[in-house]
């Protein structure tokens, strides 16, 4: 229930800090006190949309602060554990900000949270119901949500969303898989031309580089072997006249070893002159090797350069900056027409599982219904006798249920029948007045109540369009409530005023709206005022007090 709100900068309230109690709390006031304003700043703490103009005139940010017990509600518990939050037993604290930007902040046991979960405990904390609700009777979650609170079909319509969800889920697996399918299958002839040619190919990794490289080689083989010769010969002389370079350092060894057993320090000249001969022995060696390999081959030639052209033309074709990318895209077609063939057994799988996913649907949509229409008599006939308390003597309220398209909450839509006067029942949108919905939504109110175990719940001026002794029930109804759950009234009628344990009055002083507790004296002054209008006379008095004694 609600026992605190707290209100700073909210429009035309400066600042206002009131506890309220359990049972029937009565909310009166002049038109235009600001009894709106306190709802709709309780509206704001529960997540509704944020607006700059909810600030008021000398400040820059309001502030809507309410505090609840929830002491063993373990829903509300369970919402604050998914979320990581701070879980009081006894009390919980919602709280937000909102700035001149028109920007909010939200806040939860004073932890930081997305207005989404002010949102969700807002459901299961408030139920607000204003003088305009009574349009809820035209849609049809509205009538459905009635009836199954009346069935006990909670945990059913929560199993049915479930169903509906895994059905729709595998609807739309099968139906991207066939997209997927049908579009591979188009592109299945082109790809595996591709794929062929790509596979004939015969990519290998490095090839390119490898082909380019020996492209060069062959192109100027003659030039390479003339260079190598030249350079052989410097080693080898031909002419027969000079002496090779390695004879000629053998000769220079043997000199410094001689010179060398007179002056010592020759020696390691000796040394160094000969393993530099090792060494250009070696290269002499490498470079005949290599003149030896170099060969002028116009056939092979003609064969890299072939190859290099398939390649270039391949990468040209398909926009690839490397032989990786080609073999990339060979291996991604192969897979892609091997896909097409795996696609049809998981087609058959997905089938299968939308079959039994819709069935598993069927079922419980099925069950609904049956529930729905086992507690369609029983829950009309609850509201009929309620609607007959309420000075609708001859009222008639039926239930039909009526087929329509699946969906989370089955494949029922629920129709409200009414007839004011006995007569043949219709659409109860088009068929009850003003005074007579007003009567019907309190009547669906308090079972609804009733069956949802809600904390707290508040009437904005559910009695407009009635008066007289129909007022009065009304407010005995409202009353009854009050007894099993916290259950706000503001009203202007003070037939029902006169009900509530706790009387609250809403005025407007120096253009600041204000809301105090009323004691016994202020009670009937306000009920007197109630009847009478700006002039209070005895009579009133006497008749407030008659009704509060009442």
């Amino acid at each position: 229930m609600l026992s605190g709100l707290h209100v700073s900068n909210y429009i035309l309230i400066d600042s206002l800090d009131i506890t309220f109690p359990e049972g029937l709390v009565i909310i009166t006031g002049e038109t235009g006190a600001g009894k709106s304003i306190l709802l709709g700043a309780l509206s704001l703490v529960l997540g509704t949309k944020a607006d700059a103009g909810t600030i008021g005139p000398h400040a820059d940010h309001c502030s809507v602060e309410a505090v609840f017990s929830v002491r063993g509600d373990e829903s509300l518990l369970q919402i604050l554990r998914d979320n990581d939050l701070p879980c009081e037993e006894d009390e919980l604290l919602l709280r937000r900000v909102v700035s001149k930007s028109g920007r909010s902040r939200s806040f939860v046991n004073d932890e930081p949270v997305p207005v989404a979960v002010l949102q969700e405990l807002g459901t299961r904390l408030v139920d607000i119901h204003s003088q305009h609700q009574t349009l809820q009777l035209q849609e049809g979650r509205f009538r459905m949500d009635a009836l199954d609170a009346y069935a006990g079909n909670k945990e059913l319509r929560r199993q049915s969303a479930e169903a509906w969800s895994a059905c729709q889920e595998a609807v739309h697996a099968l139906e991207e898989l066939r997209a997927q399918r049908s579009s591979l299958l188009k592109e299945r002839d082109y790809n595996a031309a591709q794929f062929e040619q790509l596979q004939r190919a015969r990519l290998r990794e490095g090839e390119l580089e490898e082909l380019e490289a020996e492209q060069q080689q062959l192109s100027h083989a003659e030039e390479i072997k003339e260079t190598l010769c030249a350079a052989e010969a410097l080693f080898e002389p031909e002419d027969m006249v000079s002496e090779p370079l390695s004879q000629r350092l053998r000769e220079a060894v043997k000199l410094l070893d001689k010179a060398g057993r007179f002056l010592p320090e020759l020696s390691p000249l000796s040394q160094r002159v000969e393993s530099a001969r090792l060494e250009l022995d070696d290269i002499a060696a490498e470079i005949s090797a290599a003149n030896s390999r170099t060969q002028a081959s116009p056939q092979r030639l003609e064969e890299v350069e072939n190859r290099l052209a398939e390649l270039y033309a391949l990468l040209k074709k398909h926009g690839a900056a490397s032989v990786s990318e080609l073999i990339g895209l060979r291996d991604s077609l192969g897979s892609a027409l091997e896909d097409t063939d795996r696609l049809d057994s998981r087609e058959k799988e997905l089938e299968e599982a939308v079959e039994k996913a819709q069935s598993h649907y069927n079922a419980i949509a099925g069950e609904l219904h049956s529930r729905r229409l086992e507690a369609s008599a029983p829950f009309a006939a609850s509201l009929e006798q309620q609607l007959r308390e309420l000075e609708l003597d001859r009222a008639v309220f039926t239930v039909s249920l009526e087929k329509t398209a699946p969906g989370p909450t089955g494949e029922d839509n629920v129709v409200f029948l009414f007839s004011g006067n006995g007569q043949a029942p219709a659409d109860v949108s088009k068929a009850a007045s003003g005074g007579e919905l007003s009567r019907i939504m309190l009547s669906l109110k308090a079972i609804m109540a009733r069956f949802t175990q809600m904390p707290t719940l508040v009437f904005d001026e559910i009695d407009t369009g009635v008066s007289g002794s129909a007022a009065d029930k009304m407010g005995s109804l409202v009353c009854r409530m009050g007894a099993d759950m916290q259950v706000f009234a503001i009203t202007h009628l003070p037939q029902v005023a006169a009900k509530g344990s706790a009387h609250y009055l809403v005025s407007k002083q120096g253009g600041a709206t204000s809301i105090s507790l009323l004691d016994q004296d202020g009670r009937v002054r306000e009920l007197a005022r109630m009847l009478s209008g700006s002039t209070i006379t005895e009579a009133a008095v006497a008749n407030a007090r008659s009704l509060l004694n009442t």
